[in-house]
């Protein structure tokens, strides 16, 4: 039987392991308010559990994790899907998530793996596994998780990734434009600009918007830049200027800004209860290829800083490469501030953010 929550989520979880993210995918699917909610339960309980999802494919099945991992996509999404339903809903009958599952597999035109799916998931029950290791347990890649022992200490990094196991707070902004949700950590960037009615204000990479809207609340004279358009026209009727660059190059003005936020691309690893497929398919490599835009963002943002004024850089990282070692090259008087939320010990998303001065003749 066709169910419509479950054949999204199934959809969605397989594109994201081409690149989609759930939460944009989820916006976009054609379902009503009852099956988008669960259809979105499953997709970032899948993807927030994986690790010990795939372990107890194995665990059911008898077989190893190797083994687990030359199943088909399509089998093996199948097999999370169900297994999650099972031992982490509450409201959900384990007889219909089997049945969902075989049903999956049939329609992925993969029925042969029907009769694996069915028994293996008929074996599944709420009963306590021993986990193999920290990776496991905690659902998180083990070079991540060693990266945070090594800066914050075992219990902190311990702590990050059980925050990113849990759904994030919703946190709704009354803004002058109207309610808007967003995240808390989020909210914190824009107040480190010390915004004044009528100053002139560039957010360099404003998409999808909320950090513009929030700036506006102060009364300025908004430029919004950003990549790509079809982002970009999400800021559309919000009162500011709209500009499509590449802020890693030349910047496209003549004049000067007073206030300038840059709040650039990262690894997003602040936010992986929001986004947790992040943390399937960040690599170490990211971590040196990803400073180098952001540097580029930082020094031509400061070529339109107005003297006297003020620049924000922050990222949803918690990798120094990406906070740290980016405005460390900068003359220490010119740092005004600095600022890092952690998940697990501050509510919200983690977040990095440093104020920056203007650069003016004797300053650097």
């Amino acid at each position: 039987m066709y169910q419509p929550a479950r054949a999204a989520a199934f959809q969605i979880l397989l594109r994201t392991e081409t690149g989609g993210y759930a939460s944009d995918l989820l916006l976009a699917a054609p379902l009503d308010p009852r099956d988008a909610g669960l259809a979105s339960q499953i997709v970032f309980g899948v993807l927030r559990f994986r690790a010990q999802l795939d372990f107890l494919i194995a665990h059911y099945s008898g077989h190893t994790g190797a083994w687990v991992r030359k199943l088909d996509l399509e089998v093996r999404t199948a097999l999370r899907m169900g297994i999650f339903q099972i031992r982490y809903l509450d409201r959900v009958p384990a007889h219909a998530a089997v049945a969902a599952s075989v049903d999956l597999v049939k329609r992925a035109r993969k029925t042969s793996a029907a009769g694996l799916v069915n028994a293996v998931l008929r074996k599944v029950d709420r009963s306590p596994v021993n986990w193999p290791n920290r990776e496991v347990a905690l659902s998180c890649p083990e070079w991540l998780l060693a990266r945070w022992e090594a800066r914050y200490g075992a219990d902190q990094a311990a702590a990050i990734a059980r925050a990113a196991l849990a759904e994030p707070e919703k946190y709704v902004r009354a803004g002058t434009a109207g309610p808007r949700v967003q995240d808390i950590g989020s909210q914190s960037i824009v107040p480190l600009l010390e915004l004044q009615r009528g100053q002139s204000y560039l957010d360099l990479c404003a998409a999808p918007g909320n950090k513009t809207a929030q700036a506006l609340e102060y009364g300025v004279r908004a430029v919004a830049g950003d990549r790509y358009f079809d982002r970009l026209k999400q800021l559309k009727g919000m009162g500011t200027s709209l500009v499509v660059l590449d802020g890693t190059k030349a910047l496209p003005f003549r004049r000067q800004f007073d206030r300038v936020l840059v709040d650039a691309p990262c690894s997003g690893t602040g936010t992986l209860g929001r986004n947790p497929e992040i943390k399937w398919r960040l690599t170490p490599g990211d971590l040196r290829d990803l400073p180098q835009r952001q540097e580029a963002l930082l020094a031509n943002a400061r070529q339109v800083l107005a003297p006297g004024g003020l620049l924000v850089y922050s990222t949803c990282s918690l990798e120094p490469e990406e906070n740290e070692e980016i405005v460390r090259p900068l003359p220490r008087d010119l740092i005004a501030a600095t600022m890092e939320r952690i998940p697990g010990r501050d509510p919200g998303d983690g977040f990095f953010a440093a104020v920056i001065k203007s650069w003016e003749p004797g300053n650097g």
